[in-house]
């Protein structure tokens, strides 16, 4: 770790006043690269708990891709570039949570199902969510580490696409929110879990709604209802790799099943809401 680089030290307190773990560490990683985005911080609350309360990959990584996403924005020469770039931090991220944690799922990490209220009552009882805490605290200094490795690191060329920006595109996201989303391509980096057209479409759908309302977007009623719309549509499967019946290596394999329309009715789907 170069000293030279400050680190966050707050992530705790930080946690602790924002609400959720996604939008805490989509604001600690854009505080360390200089570009707060309170708006789209807000709406990344809808990431918390693996999605919308499902337990797949912790809100801490949707958060943190987020940022990665607009930092590849703007420091990538073009899109192909930065969609790469995204993916690879986001990758390198995920491996430092895993080292740490074992996993990356939230459901494993807090033995709580939060669409429950028992289960959640059990989790605030039991005092699970000082681990959620302490691993915020801890593990902020090594995932903004880890995002700055990643981003120096990606250095390949050629075409490239995220169906997580394809669909945020056409649910009329800007170019930079688009890159923004770009890492959570094949299930969050590559990982093969929770859709992550699925969750570009549930922020969208955050960002619009809390703009509107002026308020946190945890529980609005548009994104259950595409996450509905999304059930429906795949017979109550979730996962990238269930889906797809893919596991892409590499973002070139991803892209080639795009090209081929892989997921292009889905995402049709998902676009409409």
């Amino acid at each position: 770790m170069n000293p030279a680089v400050a680190q966050p030290t707050d992530g705790k307190k930080v946690f602790k006043e924002l609400g959720t773990c996604s939008r805490t560490f989509h604001f600690l990683l854009n505080r360390e690269f200089g570009h707060n985005r309170p708006g789209e911080e807000r709406a990344s609350d809808t990431l918390a708990g693996g999605i919308l309360r499902e337990g797949h990959q912790c809100g801490m990584l949707w958060g943190a891709s987020l940022a990665i996403g607009a930092e590849a924005y703007r420091t990538c020469k073009d899109r192909d570039q930065a969609i790469r770039a995204a993916v690879a931090a986001t990758q390198t991220v995920m491996q430092s949570f895993r080292e740490r944690e074992g996993t990356i799922n939230c459901r494993e990490i807090t033995h709580c199902n939060f669409s429950s209220r028992w289960s959640f009552a059990k989790y605030m009882i039991t005092r699970r969510y000082r681990h959620c805490f302490t691993l915020a605290q801890e593990w902020a200094p090594k995932a903004v580490q880890a995002a700055r490795e990643g981003l120096q690191a990606s250095g390949q060329a050629g075409p490239c696409r995220s169906c997580a920006a394809e669909v945020a595109e056409r649910m009329g996201a800007t170019e930079e929110q688009a890159i923004m989303v770009s890492g959570f391509a094949g299930g969050l980096g590559l990982s093969g879990g929770g859709c992550g057209a699925l969750a570009a479409a549930v922020w969208m759908q955050a960002l619009k709604w809390s703009r509107e309302e002026d308020r946190s977007p945890y529980d609005n009623p548009d994104s259950q209802r595409t996450l509905e719309t999304f059930l429906q549509a795949t017979h109550g499967k979730m996962t990238c790799r269930e889906i797809s019946g893919k596991r892409f290596q590499t973002v070139d394999a991803h892209t080639r099943f795009l090209d081929q329309d892989g997921c292009d009715a889905l995402m049709k789907v998902l676009e409409m809401g």
